[in-house]
């Protein structure tokens, strides 16, 4: 989670009700009674900063249950004792490695018992949620009578993101609770929203401040709170003749997000929802088989598994950041966007550029971003003021990181280099945006050679979390923690790599674009090789993404030509032509598609013509594990788990494949390496199988 929102939290005075012994009987929970004779149940998970729900949680929750029971309190409040929020739903490392759905719902019926157990005690309840309320969290406050949020909290059902659907009770009881239209929307796009919107949707019964949480907590157990209930229309909605018709828009709507084939989980909800949302029992003994089905196929343990490979990556971002102003170097789409995110994320930054319209452009983009993303308009606002326009370039002598993000020519960043480092206070940090030049070139010259680093976003920097963090033999150590523990502070994830030309994402991603421009050149069809690569499950085709990051980028792949020679497709010369003529893609509005609006035109392929086959795919997707193979093997990265998320978060590879390597591995290496050989001896030897491969586990 975000460290400023943590920090912002760990401020936060919880009510808690009366002051619990210090030695209960429970490890997680704690039990109280106040002067009303409520009782207070407060979870704390034991050596967590956050509240998840495990089996052994969800045990000793129905222990809890059978005292209350028995001691027959006059209500109960359940509320979370963590300054972070109430509970951020099930502990996903129990997920891991399941692959025998009968012993997944076995696990799931003894889960429903407890949550049963909870909306069937005979005293009222209350769930007063601050926070994060998420997935199995949300699912225990919908089993409670009443829900109170306090202002801030954010509710969401986030498990399709994991290839799965709520699993404990939450598509019967949510469903039941708020209108489907509603309901099936937010677990169908994992969507958060805040406590307003929650309390609008009927989800929470009323939206209060902390410091009137005990009133609020009597209001509601003594019956004065209007407790929001289903209306008309989610009745409606949730009768037989009406259910098939909205299925059937939901599915056509899942459909353009996703294909089932790659994510079962959507369509199995709506699946579910159709044929049982007219009963609330015959939808909760449903849920558990659906979600056991979907737990155990390859798309959920591969989104498992990316869903681990992030929380690995913030790791080695570290803590302790010391940055707190960036000067930005080049407001051009790169710097701007850059300078616009990390201004964003609480930092000061000055954004220097030799001519005014670019900063002016730059801030246009960033008040845009704003709007999108920050919530509150004094936030927007804030935002717009830490970004300081600065056409004299003075913020450099104050800044304690450099981002240089001017145009991709060796003389020209030397040249900034050489105006920069005399003004630099001592402790500063100078970092390149650069995606091509080896760092080991870029030192030369340089006074301090040892405090210059690589940090290379990727377009859209708002939407792709990796930052490359680059290094040459000559980095001091302490430099690179640091530049690990600014990227983490912006909320994005770095990977540590050597410096070597394209590091590892563009050298990646070349043989894939530059084999669709040969695929082009043998006159197949782009739209078809857009097809099959999103066949493959890639989110877009590498011919509307030549467009996407501009021809005239993808032309410096020559860069790496020189040092891999013959392991790349050849540049075709029409390429080239197409830049000289100002086609540029989707920034002039004219590349291999014409662009309207931001998105490229594609009429449909020909319902005769040819197909996408196997070796197209082959062609486009094997050569990035190729390419990530050999990475490893020249120690340019040194862990495949980070490789693959690189892959996922900066070019948005097939995430439910779980990353280029992690598919050779399923797909079995042998099959990939005789499969490449095959292709080196039909198309040329850039498809020779890297010698990495033999050692590759």
């Amino acid at each position: 989670m975000d460290s400023k929102i943590m920090t912002a939290l760990g401020n936060r005075v919880l009510e808690l009700g009366p002051q619990p012994a210090a030695d209960g009987p429970y490890k997680n929970f704690k039990l109280t009674r106040d002067a009303d004779g409520v009782a207070w149940l407060l979870f704390d998970r034991t050596d967590a900063s956050a509240n998840t729900l495990s089996a052994d949680v969800m045990e000793e929750l129905d222990a809890v249950l059978a005292a209350i029971e028995t001691e027959r309190p006059a209500g109960l409040v359940i509320r979370s004792a963590k300054p972070s929020g109430f509970i951020a739903g099930a502990d996903v490392n129990e997920f891991r490695g399941a692959n025998d759905p009968a012993m997944v719902e076995t696990r799931i019926h003894a889960a429903h018992a407890v949550v049963d157990h909870l909306e069937a005690l005979k005293l009222p309840t209350v769930a007063v949620i601050h926070g994060f309320c998420l997935g199995g969290g949300l699912e225990v406050a919908l089993a409670c009578q009443s829900r109170i949020a306090i202002d801030g909290a954010r509710f969401g059902f986030p498990e399709v993101m994991l290839g799965l659907h709520p699993g404990l009770g939450g598509t019967a009881r949510f469903t039941a609770l708020v209108n489907p239209t509603q309901s099936m929307a937010l677990m169908l796009t994992g969507r958060t929203i805040d406590a307003r919107r929650a309390k609008s949707l009927g989800l929470v019964d009323t939206v209060t401040q902390e410091r009137h949480v005990r009133n609020a907590v009597k209001d509601a157990l003594f019956g004065r709170l209007k407790r929001a209930r289903p209306g008309l229309l989610t009745r409606a909605a949730n009768f037989g003749p009406v259910r098939g018709l909205l299925a059937k828009r939901m599915r056509s709507e899942a459909a353009k997000a996703a294909p089932r084939e790659h994510y079962p989980a959507p369509y199995a909800l709506i699946d579910l929802w159709e044929a049982h949302g007219g009963s609330k029992a015959a939808m909760l003994r449903a849920e558990q088989a659906s979600f056991a089905k979907l737990m155990v196929t390859p798309t959920a343990q591969n989104l498992i598994r990316v869903f681990f490979l992030r929380e690995q990556m913030k790791k080695a971002a570290g803590i302790g950041n010391m940055i707190k102003h960036v000067h930005v170097i080049g407001a051009g789409a790169m710097g701007g966007d850059i300078a616009a995110w990390c201004a964003g994320q609480g930092m000061r930054v000055s954004l220097a550029d030799m001519k005014a319209e670019p900063i002016a452009g730059a801030v246009k983009r960033a008040a845009e971003l704003y709007g999108k993303i920050i919530r509150k308009p004094t936030e927007v606002r804030d935002a717009l003021d830490r970004l300081i326009p600065d056409m004299d370039g003075e913020g450099v002598r104050n800044a304690d990181l450099i981002i240089e993000a001017v145009p991709e020519k060796l003389e020209l960043k030397q040249k900034v280099y050489a105006g920069l480092e005399p003004k630099m206070k001592p402790g500063a940090i100078l970092s390149t945006n650069t995606s091509s030049i080896p760092l080991q070139d870029l030192r030369i010259g340089l006074a301090r050679p040892e405090r210059l680093v690589g940090l290379h976003f990727f377009n859209p920097v708002s939407r792709l979390q990796l930052v490359e963090v680059v290094s040459h033999d000559g980095n001091d150590e302490q430099v690179l923690k640091e530049a690990l523990a600014f990227v983490g502070a912006i909320d994005r994830l770095p990977l540590s790599v050597k410096s070597s030309p394209g590091f590892l994402v563009n050298r990646a991603l070349t043989p894939y674009m530059l084999e669709a421009m040969v695929m082009l050149d043998e006159k197949t069809d782009q739209r078809l090789i857009d097809a099959a690569a999103e066949q493959f499950g890639m989110p877009m085709g590498p011919i509307e993404l030549a467009d996407q990051v501009g021809l005239d980028i993808c032309l410096d792949g020559d860069m790496l030509r020189t040092k891999f020679g013959d392991l790349l497709p050849p540049t075709p010369a029409w390429l080239r032509e197409k830049v000289a003529k100002g086609e540029l893609g989707r920034k002039t509005g004219k590349g291999f598609y014409t662009w309207t609006d931001g998105k490229a035109e594609k009429a449909p392929l020909p319902e005769t013509g040819p197909r996408v086959t196997d070796q197209m795919i082959d062609r486009l997707v094997l050569p990035m594990s190729n390419v990530c193979v050999a990475a490893l093997r020249e120690g340019i990265v040194d862990d495949a788990d980070a490789v693959d998320g690189a892959m996922i978060f900066g070019t948005g590879y097939a995430p439910f494949r779980g990353g280029p390597l992690n598919y050779a591995r399923t797909r079995g290496v042998d099959d990939v390496v005789s499969t490449l050989r095959a292709l080196a001896e039909r198309f040329g030897g850039r498809f020779a199988p890297d010698p990495g491969w033999d050692n590759f586990k």
